[in-house]
């Protein structure tokens, strides 16, 4: 396992993270796929800890990656269903999270509909003065840190299948197409790709970019993104010379496709739509959606990305989500046993 030393003992956002830890992730996460290659997939490294799966909305892929890759570091785990807990009789959120931590939890995976709810707890649990470490497993429209980690680690280990890091996107165009106004996906990814130095694009109907929420995102990116720049230089002792992050935004395609080395297209979040934003799917599609013939304005070689669930013939055409010349989708899933095998090493090796 990497070395670095790991300080963080919550993992909420990261919109702070810095270079250092972005590529403790990658790195931890390689040492960890390597285990996952081997005929004994289990190694002993959390054994004996318990981490507690709160997700409080439904999920199939974070939660049951989550899952196993608490079992692969041989934690024993607790999950929590909403619709069969006793929040159903009145319990608070609050109140259900201190149960979890009466059993023994180490680590919560938080996941909720409602933005700042693992703010929340992890506040709570700080307050109590426990060693209980909080995982935001996505919340609301806010963000989902283990998803943008793993995209970031699936595009890095294809680039370096050897030593994945963060450098490796520096330059790169990066295109997020979709519903980017209701997505943590793409906040989360915001964050880590303009960390990077890559060259991000987002493109989106005027309805799902609004304007205002641009310019609000453009100007947290840039100050956070170059206060953080600062704060990991100066801890080396390096003085920071970081240009502006690279951000640009789209109400048409293909400015953002143009040269694109990879496209991430985003899931329509209909059941977070409080209006009608949209004239039809299949309106949606023709101008949005991505096909083959769409990445001919592309890289030769880009790939695609989409954090799933996938609406087939929606956002992405079932041709292109199934040829492997060009989609990483599965490996994505893949990839993120891995990373959030990383993730709850890196918060419980402290534990121990």
């Amino acid at each position: 396992m990497p070395t670095a030393t790991w300080n963080r003992h919550h993992i909420l956002s990261l919109a702070d993270f810095t270079t250092t830890e972005y590529d403790t992730v990658l790195q931890t996460a390689a040492s960890f796929q390597e285990v996952l290659s081997r005929r004994t997939k289990k190694v002993p490294t959390l054994q004996g800890q318990v981490v507690a799966n709160l997700f409080f909305e439904p999920s199939t892929r974070t939660r049951s990656s989550f899952e196993l890759a608490a079992k692969r570091l041989s934690a024993d785990t607790l999950n929590f269903a909403a619709a069969t807990s006793s929040m159903t009789k009145g319990e608070t959120i609050l109140d259900t999270a201190k149960t979890y931590l009466a059993m023994g939890t180490d680590i919560m995976v938080v996941r909720h509909r409602e933005a700042g709810v693992p703010n929340a707890i992890a506040a709570e649990m700080d307050r109590l003065g426990v060693k209980v470490s909080v995982l935001n497993a996505g919340d609301g429209q806010h963000e989902h840190p283990s998803q943008a980690l793993l995209d970031l680690f699936t595009i890095t280990t294809l680039i370096d299948p050897a030593s994945p890091r963060l450098e490796l996107l520096k330059g790169k165009k990066m295109a997020i197409i979709g519903d980017i106004l209701h997505s943590r996906v793409a906040r989360s990814n915001i964050w880590s790709l303009i960390a990077s130095g890559a060259e991000v694009h987002l493109a989106a109907p005027p309805t799902l970019l609004p304007k205002l929420f641009a310019e609000f995102i453009s100007e947290e990116v840039v100050g956070r993104s170059q206060e953080v720049t600062e704060r990991s230089r100066s801890e080396s002792g390096v003085r920071s010379n970081s240009p502006t992050p690279q951000l640009f935004l789209h109400w048409q395609l293909e400015p953002a496709l143009q040269n694109a080395d990879f496209v991430m297209t985003l899931r329509l979040q209909k059941e977070r739509m409080t209006a009608h934003l949209l004239p039809s799917l299949r309106e949606y599609h023709q101008l949005f959606g991505i096909t083959r013939t769409k990445l001919q304005l592309c890289q030769p070689n880009v790939k695609v990305l989409h954090p799933g669930p996938v609406n087939r013939g929606v956002e992405i055409s079932s041709e292109l989500m199934d040829d492997p010349e060009f989609s990483l989708i599965q490996s994505q899933v893949t990839s993120g046993v891995a990373v959030r095998m990383a993730l709850l090493y890196l918060l419980g090796s402290g534990k121990a």
